[in-house]
């Protein structure tokens, strides 16, 4: 018999990416990017600026609601907005490693046509996904909103009773690869975070190499930075061109 942990893995693999909640039909989309055989679909926001954003979302977000939020307040970026796989109307299963190819196929389509000036923000689950481009390729501003430093120990602090280390097949492991990291960086931190516990945000603080800005929103949980008053306009002047 195989251990519990093992048995439970497709399971926690359901919890952590949520993504038929997110579902859309191919139409409600304008941009497809095929990788790997696979269609991945979202926005392209105000299309032919110089400047690019790259908007990697949570675990359980829908992108749409942003088209409208980026235009307005990134007028001199192009955003790309491109649903996961199995989130959205993209196709395909989610996991650590096809999200992490997904991410940098993403992020080379808009260096491609942006001569490499390219920002990327990630929110919560997408924090994870942004570090893993940013150590990966050369990015000029870093957006990191309510992030963590793994998964495996953020469950742990959800869970204690439960061996959810053995149980995630994906880790996330932000702080293993932080050190690399040479954009500068912009941290949301939310102080009443229920979801990714301050601490868990904290601990990836220590882990780049150089100070970060922080927003602190001390009084904002997980899914209400975004309502915060500070929350676009410092985002905004972080990435201005």
């Amino acid at each position: 018999m195989r251990p519990l942990a093992t048995l439970l893995s497709p399971v926690t693999n359901r919890v952590l990416y949520p993504g038929a909640e997110t579902s859309l039909s191919a139409e409600e989309a304008d941009l497809e990017l095929i990788v790997g055989g696979i269609a991945l679909r979202g926005w392209e926001v105000n299309p032919g600026q110089k400047q690019a954003l790259v908007y990697y979302g949570g675990n359980g977000e829908g992108l749409d609601w942003l088209v409208e939020p980026l235009s307005s307040k990134f007028p001199d970026h192009t955003s790309y907005l491109v649903a996961y796989r199995g989130y959205g109307a993209s196709e395909g299963k989610p996991s650590e490693r096809v999200l992490t190819t997904d991410a940098l196929a993403v992020f080379e389509h808009a260096a491609a046509r942006h001569r490499g000036s390219v920002d990327i923000v990630g929110r919560s689950l997408g924090s994870a996904v942004a570090m893993q481009v940013a150590v990966r390729r050369r990015v000029r501003r870093l957006v990191l909103i309510t992030p963590f430093d793994s998964m495996a120990a953020l469950a742990a602090e959800h869970y204690p009773r439960l061996p959810v280390r053995l149980m995630l097949r994906d880790h996330w492991d932000s702080a293993a690869v932080a050190h690399q990291v040479r954009a500068p960086v912009l941290v949301v931190r939310a102080g009443r975070d229920k979801v990714v516990f301050p601490a868990a945000t904290d601990r990836l603080l220590a882990a780049l190499p150089a100070q970060p800005q922080v927003l602190n929103l001390s009084r904002r949980g997980h899914n209400t930075v975004d309502a915060d008053p500070t929350y676009w306009p410092t985002i905004v002047e972080f990435l201005a061109p």
